[in-house]
């Protein structure tokens, strides 16, 4: 109803004129069909209402009859320029203006609209008192609109208005963008935003380059763009394009994720505060299939270790897809051989987008490709309690592919989390705001790209103010790197470690209470027992899938495992039950026994019965995985690939062997596997030497799974340590608080 009021009011003052060119089309020029254009020229707007009715005289005609009421306020409804109606359908307002007749307070509900002491223009107006009535703006609306939301449906708030962006924060991000290139704008600016809400990030950004009491006061001409997944906030979005005489068709609804709606288009700008913890699985088959990323904005190209380039997943955790706007925004950049300004990006996240993800993963890989490509010019921390439905730190993430000379490999870091001034009355969770030398005093640190630190306040030994740190890019690198460690096993055949290989090791719970319950039973007439195995299982919780179900109760399975445990014994037999603590050893012993007792078995079963009788023992002998043999060019070529020297190859998993040329590998123990991060600035074998062998003598460098990742942490580079205060104050601290209880209680008792 506020909208529909709001685009009431702008057609009342030209009924008349579009009344009379209806008119015209019908009776004189004999059309069929009607001619918008004359129809909008009419109007003054790209929409318009040929009913002969208005909010007002709905209400100023209304009699007692709800059902007449009803029927010509359908007849106003349907009087509206498509683009009108479909803003109706979204809000199914049909629906809801049936409800309210329903109920009889259809009437009453335009009362309260039309009255003169309420206006929803973004004109300003005069009341019959003759006051001055504000103009309620685009942000305005938006604010209304989250209003309503969360005093009168808050359990939609996850759906709509959940990310309104305040007024302050949209004015330091309209600064932090275009600021810098004022004066180089050009004659056609082309704004998107792919979370657009209401359209105030969008309709903010066009007041601050087109304000005429502005710092920019461009002549440029400014197209906006949008897109929105809310229907309600869409359709507020698209009647203000169309009041504000913007192209309402550039703003779309629908998921941004799913739909590359403007596929193709480049913008100039791009402000947005797109949704974060929120899951995009209802989207995921348009982005993926299976492991395969298939929508090419998601699908960026990185080096490994080895500069050798490869296509990489660039797609966050499907629980959190805020870094995916991020992408589609990177993805919408103007190239610079199109325009020498190229594009500028200023998006809201929280902190999962600076550190969320290891080395590899999708996050850590957007990371990685925007500050590579050195894109990221700067991230500014802005306080909590900023924003109405969440309590959360916030971070403006500034983005351009054509950075000053001056900040070209560089990364600026802006700590505003203690710039702020509270609110007098909280707004929901918002109980502090951005003041104007807030915002000035961040757009000057940015601008001038200074290094500041907090000041610290003598009196309560807290920080204030405002904190800069400039890095590199590759500060935010590391290499992932993986630490092995030699297996080492010992081996014993005993009666109950071969025991064990009866059952399947993915089936043992359920096949160990079934051979209990059941016994020999089960190898020769199982289907006796299947319904009673799978009944247990389904009380037991196993879930077990049909593959699953269907192994358990087939006597293939069973037999499988009976031979398997007859060839254990088998070996037993001849080996014995010494213990062995060279496994090596033990494992060449299995082999000669295997082929004088002529037992056929496989690789997976030989292995099964081998694990079975083995454990990890410290003292035990390493497991050798094999020897190779490096002289010449291969040698050559593999220390060059790790960039080491003869004696260094111990460190890379090379261990020299009893004849020349030939190394010694082992094999690694899974369960003390370990990985380091390493700074993209330090060397890693410097610090293998450095932070590793000192602890663990044996371990080496696995550099073929080495990754590299990207985080940014905030706490590590502006959290200052506070010291413990003394504790002889606060012993006398805590004697002077029981002093005053005491007596305090005593008052209370009368004993004083």
């Amino acid at each position: 109803m506020v909208v529909l009021r709001r685009l009431d009011a702008l057609l009342e003052p030209t009924k008349e004129a579009v009344m009379e060119e209806l008119a015209f089309q019908r009776d004189d020029a004999g059309f069929t069909e009607w001619d918008e254009n004359g129809l909008r020229q009419a109007s003054g707007y790209v929409f318009y209402n040929i009913s002969e009715w208005t909010l007002q005289r709905l209400q100023n005609t209304a009699t007692n009859s709800q059902q007449i009421l009803l029927s010509n306020f359908e007849d106003y409804l349907n009087g509206f320029s498509p683009n009108v109606k479909e803003i109706v359908d979204k809000f199914n307002l049909k629906s809801q203006v049936r409800h309210m007749a329903n109920k009889d307070v259809l009437l009453n509900v335009l009362e309260k609209f039309t009255s003169p002491n309420i206006n929803l223009t973004p004109f300003e107006k005069v009341d019959p008192d003759g006051r001055k009535l504000q103009p309620l703006t685009n942000l305005g609306m938006g604010y209304v609109f989250e209003e309503l939301i969360r005093k009168f449906n808050e359990e939609n708030n996850e759906e709509a208005g959940e990310h309104f962006t305040p007024r302050e924060v949209i004015d330091l991000m309209t600064h932090l963008v275009f600021d810098p290139v004022k004066d180089n704008l050009p004659p056609v600016i082309t704004i998107y935003d792919p979370a657009c809400g209401s359209g105030g990030m969008l309709t903010e950004s066009q007041n601050f380059i087109k304000d005429e009491e502005g710092e920019i006061k461009s002549t440029s001409d400014v197209i906006l763009f949008g897109k929105e997944i809310n229907d309600e906030t869409y359709a507020i979005c698209k009647s203000d394009m169309m009041i504000k005489g913007n192209n309402p068709e550039n703003i779309r609804v629908g998921s941004t994720l799913s739909t590359d709606e403007f596929a193709g288009n480049n913008f100039n700008f791009m402000l947005s505060n797109p949704p974060y913890g929120k899951s995009w699985t209802g989207d995921l088959k348009y982005i993926k299939d299976g492991k395969d990323v298939i929508d090419p904005r998601f699908k960026i190209k990185l080096n490994d270790y080895w500069g050798n380039e490869e296509d990489c997943d660039a797609t966050p955790r499907s629980s959190d897809g805020q870094l995916l706007f991020l992408m589609e925004m990177v993805s919408k950049m103007k190239p610079l051989k199109q325009t020498p300004q190229g594009s500028r990006i200023a998006s809201v996240h929280n902190g999962s987008s600076l550190f969320t993800g290891d080395a590899g993963s999708g996050e850590s890989n957007i990371r990685r490709f925007i500050i590579e490509n050195d894109m990221l010019e700067a991230i500014v921390q802005m306080p909590n309690n900023l924003f109405y439905n969440t309590g959360i730190t916030t971070y403006v993430w500034l983005l351009a592919n054509n950075k000053a000379v001056h900040r070209k490999g560089k990364v600026q870091l802006i700590d505003a989390g203690l710039l702020y001034r509270k609110l007098r009355k909280n707004l929901g969770n918002k109980n502090c705001e951005f003041a104007p030398n807030d915002i000035n005093q961040i757009v000057r640190v940015y601008r001038e790209m200074l290094a500041v630190d907090k000041t610290i306040n003598t009196v309560t030994n807290e920080d204030e103010g405002i904190a800069s740190k400039i890095f590199d890019n590759n500060d935010f690198g590391y290499y992932k790197v993986t630490i092995e460690r030699p297996k080492r096993l010992k081996a014993q055949f005993t009666g109950e470690r071969i025991a064990a290989l009866r059952f399947d090791k993915f089936l043992r719970e359920p096949m160990q209470w079934a051979y209990d319950e059941f016994g020999e039973e089960l190898y020769s007439n199982i289907a006796k027992h299947e319904k009673a195995i799978l009944e247990w299982c389904e009380k037991q919780e196993l879930n077990l899938n049909n593959k699953a179900s269907k192994a358990l109760t087939t006597t293939a399975t069973w037999q499988k495992g009976l031979d398997l445990m007859q060839s254990a014994k088998t070996l037993m037999e001849k080996i014995g039950t010494s213990e062995y603590n060279d496994y090596n050893q033990f494992t060449a012993l299995v082999d000669r026994e295997l082929k004088a007792a002529q037992l056929k078995l496989s690789g997976s079963e030989k292995n099964a019965i081998l694990n079975a009788v083995s454990w990890y023992d410290a003292t035990a002998e390493k497991v050798i995985k094999g020897t190779v043999k490096l002289t010449g060019d291969k040698l050559e070529q593999l220390l060059a690939h790790l960039n080491c020297t003869p004696e260094q190859l111990p460190h890379f998993g090379f261990y020299p062997a009893d004849k020349k040329g030939e190394y010694t590998e082992y094999e690694t123990e899974g369960d003390l596997r370990d990985t380091e991060n390493v700074p993209l600035k330090d060397n890693i074998y410097q610090y293998f030497l450095r932070e590793v062998t000192p602890h663990v003598e044996e371990a080496w460098i696995n550099l073929n799974a080495t990754k590299i990742g990207y985080e940014i942490s905030f706490n590590k580079y502006f959290y200052r340590h506070k010291p413990l205060r003394d504790i002889e104050e606060v012993t006398n601290d805590i004697l002077q608080l029981e002093e005053e209880s005491e007596g305090l209680i005593r008052e209370i008792l009368n004993l004083a």
